[in-house]
């Protein structure tokens, strides 16, 4: 049986950055608000441990503010250098205004 906890409102995300910090089961997660879709990651840069919560969201990627390596934030790849490994993904389901994650193997 999956186990869904929700971590937050899609309000809270802003609508500045269209990114937003919570925690889910002791991990900093980054959600991100697509124009059709909430993604989920984890927070924190593998490569620099920058939070991606103040990066830069366009396109469906999220920009290091750290060192300025790209990820696409529905499959975790790394865009381009320095980023070399992939994010972890965590799967999100959106019921009314609530956003629930549940953990996915990286």
């Amino acid at each position: 049986m999956d186990t869904w906890k929700p971590v937050a409102r899609i309000a809270d995300i802003s609508p500045d950055t269209g990114t937003l910090r919570v925690m889910h089961e002791g991990d900093a997660v980054c959600l991100y608000k697509l124009p059709d879709e909430i993604c989920a990651t984890q927070d924190r840069c593998p490569h620099g441990n920058a939070s991606l919560a103040d990066g830069y969201l366009e396109d469906g990627t999220i920009e290091c503010p750290l060192h300025q390596g790209v990820f696409d934030i529905r499959t975790g790849k790394p865009q381009c250098p320095p980023v070399t490994t992939d994010l972890r993904r965590y799967e999100v389901r959106v019921e009314a205004d609530t956003v629930y994650l549940k953990a996915q193997t990286p």
